[in-house]
Order: structure tokens, then sequence, then C-alpha cells
């Protein structure tokens, strides 16, 4: 087996003139523009021609030892950049790093069909003759469109992905393989990873002593424009309104959102997070890892919920709040400081 396999096109090489226009940096010393780098690194292994970033404080030790030909780096950090590296001052060295890596490999920002080539429909596959595919549509073998689907230019339809009846997916969109969408309608340029499920019914029922009674789900799920969603999640339908994902929000894998949850534009929720019916995240909202939501409260604008915290109440917009029940992080943090202070009073 070779040393190393990639699945990507290796880049074309870029000048550090190239770089410096893409990302807006400012250059320190002396350099020569026309100097070309032909891939980005990891900081502690980048080489002379290849290009990395740096904008962690935890990771200086790497910095100072990395023979990178070129690292993106915050003024506050450049000093620990060795003299044989150039250094690209910038605010946001890990975005400009991203926009670069982007740049030199645009493959991987948009996946592709596995099996099809571009813009053509398997034999294998199944599509409804009252189904609507525009022009540049790729399926792959095992993919099923029913009636009345409607499929957008460019969007990639992968490998025994499943789109139900009338489901709407807009252009330049991507459905992964084995994913499952009904009662949806989907925008333009989201990314749907494999194993998704979109669409089904929210878990709803009127719980008495005789028995639990099945409440229909009639609403649908609405994905705005520019929203990824991770491998194997679950977003449910809506029992008598839509649930609704915002534009350019980015959800990760392993996540269950319910029925009735609104969420904002430009939300990130990490994964193996649950959120109830209901619920609402205003725009900006970040969920860390394994945050759990009850339903019917409203996460405000801007806030940020701890990793592992299980938010009961609403959250005021601008908040940082974490624990179980979930707080003010301040508080919190004071919580934990008391208990470890009497733990440590009860040893004595």
């Amino acid at each position: 087996m070779p040393d190393k396999i990639s699945f990507f096109k290796p880049p074309t090489p870029i000048s550090l003139r190239q770089i410096i226009d893409i990302t807006g940096a400012e250059v320190v010393g002396n350099v020569d523009f026309d100097q070309t780098f032909n891939d980005v690194a990891p900081l502690n292994a980048a080489g002379l021609n290849q290009i990395t970033f740096f904008d962690n404080s935890a990771y200086s030790e790497q910095a100072r030892e990395t023979r990178a030909g070129v690292c993106l780096v915050g003024k506050r950090l450049a000093d620990r950049i060795p003299n044989e590296t150039i250094s690209l001052i910038l605010n946001e060295p890990y975005r400009a790093f991203a926009m670069l890596a982007g740049h030199m490999y645009p493959q991987a920002l948009a996946p592709e069909a596995i099996f099809s080539p571009k813009g053509t429909v398997s034999l294998g596959a199944s599509i409804h003759e009252e189904s609507s595919l525009e022009r540049g549509v790729t399926v792959d073998p095992g993919a099923i469109i029913g009636a009345g689907a409607q499929i957008g230019r460019n969007t990639v339809i992968c490998a025994n992905a499943i789109i139900g009846p009338n489901v709407c997916i807009g252009r330049d969109s991507y459905i992964g393989p084995n994913a499952s969408i009904i009662h949806s309608l989907i925008g333009n340029r989201v990314i749907i990873h494999g194993g998704a499920r979109i669409g089904q019914d929210g878990f709803g029922f009127a719980m008495g002593p005789n028995g639990h009674l099945k409440v229909p789900q009639i609403g649908r799920v609405v994905i705005q424009d520019s929203v990824e969603i991770g491998a194997n999640t679950s977003i449910d339908r809506g029992a008598n309104r839509d649930t609704i994902i915002g534009e350019g929000t980015k959800i990760d894998n392993l996540v269950q959102i319910g029925h009735n949850v609104t969420i904002g534009r430009n939300c990130v929720i990490v994964s193996q997070v649950g959120i109830s019916g209901s619920s609402i995240l205003e725009d900006f909202v970040v969920l860390g890892g394994q945050v759990g939501v009850v339903g019917h409260v409203c996460i405000g604008m801007g806030s940020q919920i701890a990793g592992s915290s299980n938010v009961k109440d609403s959250v005021p917009a601008g908040s940082r709040w974490g624990g179980t029940p979930a707080k003010p992080i301040r508080e919190w943090f004071r919580e934990i400081s008391t208990l470890k202070n009497l733990a440590k009073k009860s040893k004595s």
C-alpha cells in the first residue's frame, strides 16, 4: 500500500503575492513575492514549501519549531515564529487559512457524487416520471426520487439517497449517500451529509391513562440557503407548523432537532445536541457538544451554551451559559469553585 493516499487533486503551486491577495495579510520583512508554495499543512508538519497557520498560544512550542515556508499568524503571536518562516500578519489567521485552503482545494468545499460523472443521471437510479430535474443534476445509482419532486440545477443526489414526493431542493446543493428527505423544502447551496434523516414524523403524542394517542404531524421542514447538516442528524417535520433551519446555519453529526423548532441564521450546533420541540434559537447562537435544550424555550441572539449543558429556561440575548441546569457562566464557575473548596475542607 502507498505510504500516502490522497483523495484530492494536488493543488497548483501558489505565489506569495497570490497568498497576500487572497488573505489580505500584511507581510513581515523583506520577501520574494514570486516565491511559490505547493500545499497547506499543520504547524508541526509543514515543510519549506508549505503554508500553515498559528492562532492559539497552546501551540507555541510547535510554532517555535515549525519549518513552514509561510505562517499565517496574529500580531500578538508573531514573535514566536522562527525567522526562517515568512510571517503573514492577520486579525483572523484561521479564517484566512480556510480561505487559502479552499482556493487550493476547491473540490473539498463542495462534496461530489460518488459514482456518476457530474451532470449525469445513473441508469441505476429510480426517478419518477412526474419529478422535475433541472440541467446539470447528478444522480448516483440506487437513488430514488419521488413523484412531484423538484431538483435544482447542479445539485448532487448521492447513492441510495431518498427524495420523497413533492420535496423541493434548490440549486448547487448536495444530498449525501443514504440520506432521506421527505416533507421538506431545501434551499440553494445546502449540504446534507450521508445518513441524515430530514422530515420524518415529529415525536408527538397526547398521553393519557388509556394510552398515548398519536398526533398527526402535518408541518414541513424548511431549510434555507447555505445550511450544512452533518451525517446521521435527524430533523423532524413540524406538527402544526414548520420546523425551520435558518440561512447559513451549520449543524454537526448526530444532532436531533424536534418538531416545530425554529433555528435562526448562522447558528452553530455541535455533535450530539438534542433540541426539543417548539424551541427557538435566534441568530448566531452556538451550542457546544451534547447540549440538551428542553421544549418551548428561546435562546437569544448571539448566546453561547457550553458543551454538555442542559438548558431548561429561556436565555437572554448575548449570554454565555453552562452547567446542568444551565445558568450564566460566571455563576456556574462560582458554584464549581465553591464545591471544590467544600470538598477540600471535608478532607482536612
